[in-house]
């Protein structure tokens, strides 16, 4: 048995690099942990985490003591390293000293823990998704494969059905709507597409055993042909550089940017093996510009929808506290990530709109998301329908932040216009169309968006519709 593997060893090993971080000899732990990395003796240093200190005390000339640990292919390896960079005069390399040598089994994370880095990888590359109620209606779907366009049209046209079916079910017969973990991870087809889909049902609520409804996702099985990238790029007939991005740029990227953040989720989940903090985070951070850049396309996309001219909306019955419902519980997970509780207030059937309910849901869940996302945490959030006046109807959204100046009022629904408003340590988290694309879809189905006080201090937006 080789050091290597005598488990809970506690050793020592020694090892020398030159100028250009090559390890040049080496004590047998750390050779073999240099080969089991992938490089040679003598050779460039092939552990990372290794490799870091070194570059670092050689470029500063300083000596390094801290703890590291690595991934050696089958276990980790762990312990304290001392580096100390040699002057020109001895090569100018480094002395590595790794104490406390200790080669553990890994340990794999919990099934729970492992089934959420799985739905946030799955969240990440899917191209559709769906709220659904308990009985897997659906309430609400969204997609953005250019392939998907048919099922999403098919779902907007016959609200309340079943998904199931929409779809064709790969392999299952059976009479629906099945139980859903029988469907869970089930494959299927649907009309406009040639690619295969997995079927992904995330029950949502506090019982698992009872949902209270269900997240639905479609991950395709490959990317879309590039030929179909392409002829999504040149469909449209009007080129001018005010349509270049939703329409022509938005399907190509969208893709792309999904697998980045896919990928960056894998990493900072260690889904691919044990990595250091650092590195995990830095994987985190790429997913947020992934999905900061995502959300951006959707916002251009709709810009591009609302400026268009003649852009008119549906005219239907809307129920304003079931819209405003939904919208809570699309958001309820992003909320209970800030300790945030949503509120909603309003009987159904008493504020009826004349709107497009999908429009109407877009606009409350950019209120809502806004106010869960610059109030303070753990905090509440009021969503209130309710009769305004003689022929219109309201839904409101309060929160208990630090609300809105008269001035801050009369600019906020400008055109890409945040007023300093950021989250998260002041890091940019919006593209600053939100509110105005909002208030551009208010108008369309001939309301209103404003902003007010909140009693008691915060903000208080009201999207004032025609009624029944």
């Amino acid at each position: 048995m080789n050091s290597m593997d005598r488990p809970d060893s506690l050793l020592g090993t020694y090892g020398l690099t030159d100028a250009r971080d090559r390890l040049l000899s080496a004590d047998a732990p750390l050779a073999e942990l240099q080969e089991r990395c992938g490089g040679d003796l003598p050779g460039m240093l092939a552990i990372p985490e290794l490799l870091g200190l070194v570059q670092q005390a050689r470029a500063m000339g300083l000596r390094i003591a801290r703890t590291f640990s690595a991934f050696d292919g089958d276990a980790e390896v762990s312990g304290f390293a001392r580096i100390h960079p040699l002057g020109s005069a001895q090569g100018g390399g480094c002395e590595v000293l790794v104490e406390n040598w200790q080669r553990s089994p890994l340990t794999p994370p919990s099934p729970r823990d492992f089934a959420e880095r799985l739905d946030a990888i799955d969240r990440a590359t899917a191209e559709v998704s769906a709220r659904l109620d308990a009985r897997q209606r659906l309430q609400v779907l969204s997609a953005r494969a250019p392939d998907a366009a048919a099922l999403q049209a098919a779902a907007l046209a016959a609200p309340g059905r079943v998904w199931s079916e929409l779809v064709e079910l790969t392999g299952i017969a059976h009479q629906q709507p099945l139980h859903w973990r029988l469907i869970d991870g089930a494959t299927c087809r649907f009309d406009g597409s040639l690619r295969q889909w997995r079927a992904r049902l995330i029950p949502l609520g506090a019982e698992a055993q009872n949902p209270a409804g269900f997240e639905l996702l479609l991950i395709a099985d490959e990317p879309l042909a590039e030929s179909a990238l392409a002829a999504a790029a040149h469909d449209a007939s009007d080129t001018s550089p005010a349509r270049l991005v939703g329409t022509a740029l938005t399907p190509v990227l969208r893709q792309p940017v999904a697998r980045i953040i896919a990928n960056a989720e894998t990493i900072r989940a260690r889904l691919a093996g044990p990595l250091r903090d650092e590195y995990s985070d830095y994987a985190g951070t790429i997913a947020s510009a992934g999905q900061h850049l995502a959300a951006m396309l959707d916002d251009l996309a709709d810009l591009e929808v609302v400026e268009t001219p003649g852009f008119a909306t549906a005219q239907e019955p809307v129920d304003l506290a079931d819209a405003a419902m939904r919208a809570a519980g699309i958001l309820g997970v992003r909320a209970q990530n800030r300790e945030t509780v949503l509120v909603v207030e309003g009987e159904r059937g008493k504020a009826i709109a004349t709107a497009e309910f999908r429009r109407v849901l877009q606009i409350l869940i950019n209120l809502i998301g806004n106010a869960i996302a610059y109030a303070p945490a753990a905090s509440t959030v009021t969503i209130t329908a309710l009769a305004a006046s003689e022929g219109r109807v309201a839904v409101t959204v309060a929160d208990e932040g630090p609300g809105v100046t008269p001035d801050q009022a009369m600019r906020i629904f400008e055109k890409f216009e945040r007023l300093g408003r950021d989250t998260d340590g002041g890091k940019d988290k919006g593209s600053g169309l939100g509110l105005y694309i909002s208030r551009c879809l208010a108008e369309a189905m001939a309301g209103s968006l404003t902003v007010g006080a909140a009693p008691g201090g915060g903000a208080l937006f009201t999207l004032e519709l025609p009624s029944v």
